[in-house]
């Protein structure tokens, strides 16, 4: 499987001649959507779903997106695509199969609502948690994209997480709210804690899975 990494939390998934696109938010590039044959979708924040967008390319290709049934409040007339998902599902999207997992964002403070957040694990290789911390404890993750910086994240909790799933290597996510000196830092620290191979891939970067 070939993954490229687009901004902030936005990945790009090809496997046997398949296109999946994960989180096409705000902060990233609209040509993460093109020649897609499915989209997943996290939650609705629009740092993981830019509506615009998503809305431009379903005209040109109609495709299903996936994601928590709670998408539907802000996709407008892109929801008909829409195929809800909840926590504990296998699935196969475009030939992929797909776990998901979590159910809940992270908690940004007790006065702002908790909305529903899915993660997904592709292949039983690479794990997108969304906004969340949720640790798999049913498989061996290989490659975690891990959120790095949020409003509602801790370096602490990042490291104790990445930690927690274990994975051969971990590449960052959720980083578009950083400039050059908070990516710097960060970098090193997570390079220095995280207890396996941590890096950070600029956009437009494919690796193999």
């Amino acid at each position: 499987m070939h993954v490229t990494k687009y901004s902030h939390s936005c990945l790009r998934l090809e496997h046997d001649g398949a296109v999946l696109v994960v989180d096409p938010g705000g902060f990233s590039e609209p040509e993460a959507l093109d020649g897609a044959d499915a989209v997943l979708v996290t939650h609705e924040h629009p740092d993981h779903v830019d509506v615009a967008a998503l809305t431009r390319a379903l005209e040109r290709r109609p495709v299903p997106v996936h994601g928590p049934a709670s998408l539907a409040g802000v996709l407008g007339d892109a929801a008909e695509a829409l195929v809800a998902v909840s926590p504990g599902q296998s699935l196969t999207v475009a030939g992929v199969p797909v776990r998901t997992y979590g159910g809940q964002h992270a908690v940004i403070h007790p006065d702002i609502p908790v909305i529903p957040n899915i993660g997904y694990l592709f292949a039983d290789v690479l794990y997108h948690p969304g906004d969340a911390l949720f640790v798999p404890d049913d498989v061996q993750v290989d490659t975690l994209f891990a959120p790095i910086h949020a409003p509602w994240s801790k370096f602490s909790e990042v490291v104790d997480f990445i930690r927690a799933v274990a994975p051969r290597r971990a590449y960052a996510l959720h980083d578009a709210l950083l400039n050059g000196n908070g990516l710097g830092v960060l970098d090193r620290q997570y390079t220095a804690l995280s207890e396996t191979d941590y890096r950070r891939l600029e956009p437009g970067t494919r690796i193999d899975v």
